[in-house]
Formats: structure tokens, sequence, C-alpha cells
């Protein structure tokens, strides 16, 4: 920055040199014409038009340098601040208002911070230089220009207000429209379904429209404060070349000087517009930069507590004593629950919808912290350990299975990255997903597509259930881990999960009546309370909410339910 700022102020200040030469060229032409000194200052012109070139190209190919590294930098420290951010910020948050502010404004913010000073640096030499000059040759002449200097800075505050106000609506429409446009395209299945094709095109344009309309306004206030700042400058060029000339006519000055005061006159406008356009930039900028900051301000939910520990190995005993949890305040989710699951043990839960059983499975993976109550590993408070050292320890199968956009090796290896593709085949026939891996044309190299499009949710499940065998954790958690599996695929990853389970703590929320029996301990939620405790057969025995749950499920299955 420093170097492309000094480029460019020799740039101004060899600008500054030719006006003042072409000045003197003048007069050796049209006055003293003398041939000899004209040939000298053309030769020393072009000289310094040479050495101008040079200049210029150094300072834009290194503001270009400067500039590039710096929205680089920032969106890289802006993306790795996001992942530092806890699970709750996301659900806060829209995915399309974060896109909006990773690339659009950062954009705003990185043309402000690298154009501007080094714009700022050229019109500076050329204003003070360019005052300088004139006022050597002419002190009269020059207060003409600089009586219209407080005109100018008020002209500019008002409109900058307004400016301000009107950038950072638009940039809120912007991200909103971003955001509209990656809800609609990634649930694209269910708007042609539902056939509201017309509809979210009728919510697009209509915000297009709002965006458009604010935009408009913008431009409208943009056409007429430029103008008017030229209005002012150029006002100040008339009044040089009146009273200029009628010192001309009097023999007070020579026609080179006045020639030469009218090309500073003309250059001081590049100053005065350019602060004008600087300042709206800058208004607007001050919008963008808020939203990031906004972002790069806010502080994860869940972090280390000073004096964290790492966990080492563990044996998995879980136990939950007194949890509380409330998304909001006023709505709790969970209260007074407390339940343990020693190592090896395979934990059900199960209760009706909104139970609060997936609030479990986030509870116990550490995305959330209790409200109330506490939460321990082999008798560890998880709050007092480290929150990678815990989530190295755990391995999520959720009921959304979650796929990147890459090869199908590359999403089971996603958490052990440097596992051979032997390990990777072990754990691939280990969910039975081997077979149908191996059955593609391009094999453990076919593209998956975004999120996994290219496959059927069985094998997407499939996929997600040996990316978890592999990462080979000590706790397992299973959320709907087999809901989208037919039955023959259903029996064949349990056996493997099975197998999987020994030695280790796994909490599976499911409804198939295969994964419910199988279990060692069952806990039944009604409502956020833990309303039930037991095996299989001594729930039933209760004849209590579980045994109503399990024989409605088990009057679905006769009736067909696949």
């Amino acid at each position: 920055m420093v170097a492309a700022g000094l480029l460019v102020m020799a740039v101004a200040a060899i600008n500054l040199a030719l006006l003042r030469l072409a000045g003197s060229l003048w007069d050796v032409i049209t006055v003293q014409h003398d041939a000899a000194g004209m040939t000298r200052l053309i030769g020393l012109f072009l000289g310094l038009v040479v050495v101008q070139g040079f200049c210029s190209m150094g300072h834009s190919y290194l503001t270009a340098w400067v500039s590039q590294r710096i929205v680089a930098d920032f969106r890289r420290h802006l993306f790795g601040h996001l992942q530092t951010l806890s699970v709750g910020f996301f659900a806060r948050r829209r995915t399309g208002e974060l896109l909006s502010r990773l690339m659009n404004d950062v954009t705003i913010i990185q043309s402000v911070v690298t154009e501007t000073p080094i714009d700022g640096a050229k019109q500076l030499v050329t204003f003070v230089g360019g005052i300088a000059f004139l006022l050597a040759m002419n002190w009269r002449l020059c207060l003409l220009i600089l009586v219209l200097l407080p005109l100018l800075v008020l002209v500019a505050k008002f409109f900058g207000r307004r400016l301000k106000a009107l950038s950072t609506s638009i940039q809120d429409h912007t991200a909103a429209m971003t955001t509209l446009v990656e809800e609609v395209i990634s649930g694209i299945r269910i708007v042609k379904s539902f056939v509201q094709t017309q509809r979210e095109t009728d919510r697009f344009a209509a915000q297009v429209q709002r965006t458009l309309v604010l935009t408009l306004r913008r431009a409208a206030i943009m056409a007429v404060f430029i103008p008017v700042i030229s209005l002012l400058t150029f006002s100040a060029a008339a009044a040089v070349l009146w009273y200029g000339g009628r010192q001309v006519i009097e023999g007070l000055v020579t026609p080179g000087d006045l020639f030469a005061f009218v090309l500073f006159a003309g250059i001081l406008i590049g100053p005065f517009s350019s602060a004008a356009r600087v300042f709206a930039q800058i208004k607007e900028a001050e919008g963008a930069t808020a939203r990031v900051f906004d972002i790069l301000d806010a502080q994860p939910d869940i972090q280390d507590r000073p004096g964290a520990r790492p966990l080492t190995d563990i044996a998995g005993h879980l136990r939950a004593e007194a949890v509380g949890f409330s998304y909001d305040p006023r709505s709790p989710v969970l209260a007074n629950l407390s339940f343990e699951a020693k190592p090896g043990e395979l934990v059900a839960l199960v209760g009706p919808t909104g139970a609060g059983k997936t609030t479990v499975i986030n509870l116990l993976h550490r995305f959330y912290d209790p409200t109330a109550g506490r939460i321990t590993v082999d008798g560890q408070d998880l709050r007092d350990v480290t929150v990678e050292s815990w989530y190295r320890q755990v391995a999520l199968v959720p009921q959304e299975t979650v796929l990147f956009g890459g090869t199908i090796l590359d999403n089971i290896r996603y958490g052990t990255p440097h596992a051979d593709e032997a390990a990777v085949q072990d754990a691939s026939r280990a969910a039975h997903a081997h077979e149908f891996i191996t059955g593609f044309p391009d094999g453990y190299h076919t593209m998956v597509g975004e999120k996994g499009v290219n496959l059927s949710g069985g094998q997407r499940q499939r996929i997600a259930i040996a990316r978890a065998i592999l990462k080979n954790p000590r706790v397992l958690l299973l959320d709907e881990a087999t809901s989208s599996l037919d039955t023959e695929s259903e029996r064949l990853v349990q056996d493997a999960l099975e197998r999987l389970m020994k030695g280790r703590t796994t909490f599976v929320v499911a409804h198939r009546l295969s994964t419910i029996q199988r279990a060692d301990r069952i806990l039944v939620l009604d409502k956020g309370r833990l309303v039930e405790e037991g095996s299989h057969a001594r729930l039933l025995e209760r004849q209590g909410l579980y045994h109503y749950l399990y024989t409605m499920r088990l009057s679905w299955n006769e009736t067909g339910e696949s």
C-alpha cells in the first residue's frame, strides 16, 4: 500500500509538472518564438510522460495486488470465524444472509480500503501541489477557488447522510434476495411438487422491485450530488477565466501563465469530484462494515472454559443430571432430565413428536449446553473438557444425511482424511455400502453431486454410517439413522452397528421396532420430561406411554408400513 501510494503520488506530482511545463511551452511558442527552447521543453515533456507511465503501471498493479489479497484474507478470516461459532448461531441466521455478508459486503469493504487510500493520496498531491502553484502564480485568482471549499463540505455532508442510510438498506435487501434464491434452489423439488413456481417467482420479483426502488433512489441522489459538486468547481473555473482574462488584456500576466493557471484550476476539479465520490463510497462501506463485523464480533455459545482439559481415552459412561434446556427462555424444551448410559449400552430415545429427543442428541454432542443441570462423561462435566477433544470422541449420523460435494471416498473419510482406501472399504462393508458403491462405473470416486443428489436416500444414509464407522468413536449418536433404509438394508446395517457398538455408548432416536427392542435401555420422553425408563419388556408391563406408542407402531406395521 505504501509503495502504491508513493507511486501514485509521483504520478500526480509529474502531472502537475507537466501542466506547469505546458504553460512555459505556450509562452516559448507564442511569445518568445524560441525553436530550440521549444525542442528542449518537448523532449523534457515526453521524458516525464514516460516516467509517469511506468509509475502508473506500478501503482495499478500494486493496488490490485493488495486489493485482491485483502479480500482473500478477509474472506478466509470471516469464513474461519464462522466455523468457530456454535450451532445455535446458524439456527438464528439465514444462509443467504451469511453468504451475502461473506461475498458482497466484503467486496464493498475491499474497494474502499484499497482504492480509496490510493486515490486519496493521488488527489492530496494534486490538491496541495495545485494550490501551491496557483498561490505562487496568482494568489488573487487562487482565492476565487478556495472560497467554494466550505460550501462543498456542507453539500457533501448533506448528501452523505442520505447515501449511507440508503446503501445500508440496499445491502439488507440484497441479502434478503440472496437468501430467497438459496431457499428456493435448495427446496426446488418441493416448490415444483406443490406447483409454487409462480409464487416464488412473484416473491423474488417483489424483492427485486424493492431493491430496485432503493437503488434508483440512491442513483437519483448520486445523479444530483456529483453534478452539484462539478457545478461548483466549474463555477470557480469560469470565474478564473473571466478574472484572469482581464489581467491578460491589461498585461499583468502572460498568456502562458493564464493557460497554466486554467489547467491547474481544471485539475483541481478532480480532487473535489473524487472527494464527493469517495465520501459516498465510504458511507456505503460503513453499512457493509457494520454487517461484516456483526459476524466477527459474535462469540461462540459453546467454547472452552478457562482451564478446560482435553479428553484422552474414555470409557464412555454418560450421565445427565437434572438437565434443563430451552432454545427460547419463554418455551422450555427439556426439564429436570436425569439418566445414564454405561459403556457399551445401546440407549433408545422414544416419544411423540416434539418430545425433545433430537434436543437430547444435540446436548450429548454438545452442540448446545444445558441451561440447567449438567452432562458428564466418565464423571467429568462436558463443560470442563475442550470442545474439540470431545467432538473427536463422538460420531453423529443425523436424521437428514449431509454429504459434501466431491466423491464417495471423500465423504466417507471426511472425519479421518488420512485413512487409506482399504480402511474406507472395510467401513463401507460394515455399513453394507461397498456393494452398491462398486456398482458405479467410477466406484469410490463417483461424484455424489450437490448434497448427494446423485444417490438415493438409503445410499446416502449408508455412506453417512460408513463415515461414522471409519471415525471409530467412543460414543455414537444416531438420530433416526436407519430411517431411509428398506427392511433388508436396515437389518444389514443393524448387524454392522451392533458390532460397532461393542464397548461404545450409543444413543439412538428411532421409531423402528427392531431398533427399540434391541436397546439395553429405553428412555421415554414426553413434553421434555423423562416419563418412563427401562427395558422393552419392563416398559410393556407398565402399560404406560411406551406401551401405547409400541402398540400404535405395531398396528402400523401390521397394516403394511414400509
